[in-house]
């Protein structure tokens, strides 16, 4: 390996290029700041180029595909039942993608952060190497962001393979499996596995815990497994896999369900039991006594600074839920800290989603918690049965949830399982965020007819209740 002896200085060293990454350093950019962020692999990181954005785009072909479906079989004098062309589809995802990733490093540009390709090593505490194919680049900072993310965990003693697959690699198929072995009932699996079953897959989801998604109440879950069984979905809870052998052709994963031995046969296995964060190997948090967790993510204060001051860290190494969003907020913190602001982090208003059919989203804290720390509660649910824009979607099922003081009439929480809860969401985290009170929201005009009327409805249930108590 030749070695360069070109050495720099920067004000700000970024190392990784997710949501988290591109958004700090462009951030900080902005202030006339020299910038530089450091990428060993695909510009914009795991969730641009193998994570959030190819799935939703696929997500949104699968939608398109059984609507298309649904109106050949309801409205055609002959139904044509022809699956897919898959290398079409995974076509337009890669158009997504690449629009996506041009964008982010347009936005780079734009701001004056210097882009370098390669792998970031630290020397010291304010030195890092940047390791590329013939050369090693020395750069010294003042202040460095560590934004490295998380990958895939694999089943103990099964490594991912060729059908034995991530998120990433379930991602990139060239058509369209016959049989799919989910192993996982969070998110990313529940995701994945209805996308493939809408376009055409006999889908199975091993989960080990007692429910899918178990993060939600069960009355948000239930939409949603009601549309996977309408798909032929076979979910196994209670299901811990023992083994899986490959062969040529297919898998066989071999479980237990209440302590009953089975076995199902596959074209492959799709691992989604949890991220790993992005801390070990040979970036060296060790050498310049980084504090790290039990689990693997970096101890961090309200600002998100390490045990060394001058080095942040954000995203899914620190601790927290894995999502964009989140690493794109906490970023937003710490360019604020860098450029001389006292901003600290409050996560009371972080929602969180999953893209299925319907989609779920709720932010604030569960009810439970919420009774756990003494806080007397009032609720008030109301459905999309008879909202104008649901029927007109023929999209009528789910509902909005809201959760507030029994006696200020603040929204402490809210969850939504309908069509678009993903965009709905956003209205409820602002009033959970701003302290907003139910009667707030009744007193905004809302538009109509949209799905959004339906918030205002579960906000009027609410205040109804309140004014009773």
């Amino acid at each position: 390996m030749g070695n360069s002896d070109a050495k720099k200085h920067v004000h700000t060293l970024v190392i990784g290029s997710g949501p988290g990454g591109y958004t700090v350093a462009a951030e900080v950019a902005k202030t006339g700041k020299s910038v530089a962020i450091v990428e060993r692999d695909q510009i914009g990181g795991v969730c641009t180029n193998t994570g959030c954005i190819p799935s939703k785009a696929l997500i949104a072909e699968s939608h398109k595909y059984e609507q298309a479906f649904n109106y050949s079989k309801q409205y055609m004098e002959s139904s044509l039942f022809i699956l897919p062309n898959f290398k079409e589809v995974q076509k337009v995802k890669e158009t997504v993608v690449e629009k996506q990733s041009t964008g982010v490093k347009t936005l780079l540009s734009m701001s004056g952060v210097e882009i370098i390709r390669g792998e970031a090593r630290f020397n010291t505490d304010t030195e890092v190497s940047i390791h590329q194919a013939n050369s090693v680049t020395t750069i010294k900072f003042d202040n460095c962001v560590i934004a490295t993310g998380s990958r895939s965990i694999s089943l103990k003693n099964m490594p991912f393979t060729r059908r034995i697959l991530s998120s990433k690699e379930a991602l990139s198929l060239e058509e369209i499996p016959e049989r799919l072995v989910v192993v996982g009932g969070g998110y990313i699996g529940i995701e994945l596995g209805q996308m493939y079953a809408k376009m055409g897959s006999q889908v199975t989801i091993l989960e080990a815990g007692r429910s899918i998604l178990p993060e939600f109440d069960s009355d948000l879950i239930k939409p949603v497994e009601k549309k996977l069984l309408e798909k032929k979905v076979d979910i196994q809870t209670n299901a811990f896999v023992q083994e899986i052998v490959e062969k040529q052709n297919q898998i066989e994963v071999y479980y237990k369900v209440d302590g009953e031995e089975k076995r199902i046969f596959a074209d492959f296995a799709l691992i989604t039991i949890g991220r790993r964060p992005n801390t070990d190997g040979s970036i060296g948090l060790d050498k310049i006594g980084i504090s790290l967790t039990d689990r693997g993510h970096v101890q961090v204060d309200s600002q998100y600074k390490t045990s060394l001051p001058h080095i942040f860290a954000i995203g899914d190494i620190v601790e927290g839920p894995a999502l964009a969003h989140k690493a794109t907020y906490e970023a937003n913190i710490v360019a604020g800290v860098i450029n001389g602001k006292n901003s600290i982090a409050d996560y009371q208003a972080i929602p969180l989603v999953v893209f299925s059919d319907p989609e779920i989203a709720s932010v604030g804290e569960n009810e439970a918690i919420l009774k756990s720390k003494g806080i007397e509660i009032v609720t008030g649910k109301s459905r999309f049965m008879i909202n104008g824009r649901a029927s007109a979607l023929q999209a009528t099922e789910g509902f909005v949830k809201l959760v507030a003081g029994k006696k200020s009439g603040t929204l402490l929480a809210a969850s939504i399982v309908c069509v678009e809860a993903s965009s709905l969401i956003s209205e409820l985290a602002l009033a959970v965020e701003m302290g907003a009170t139910v009667e707030d929201i009744i007193l905004t005009i809302h538009p109509h007819p949209t799905l959004s009327e339906v918030v205002v409805e579960a906000a009027k249930m609410t205040f109804a209740r309140i004014e009773k108590a």
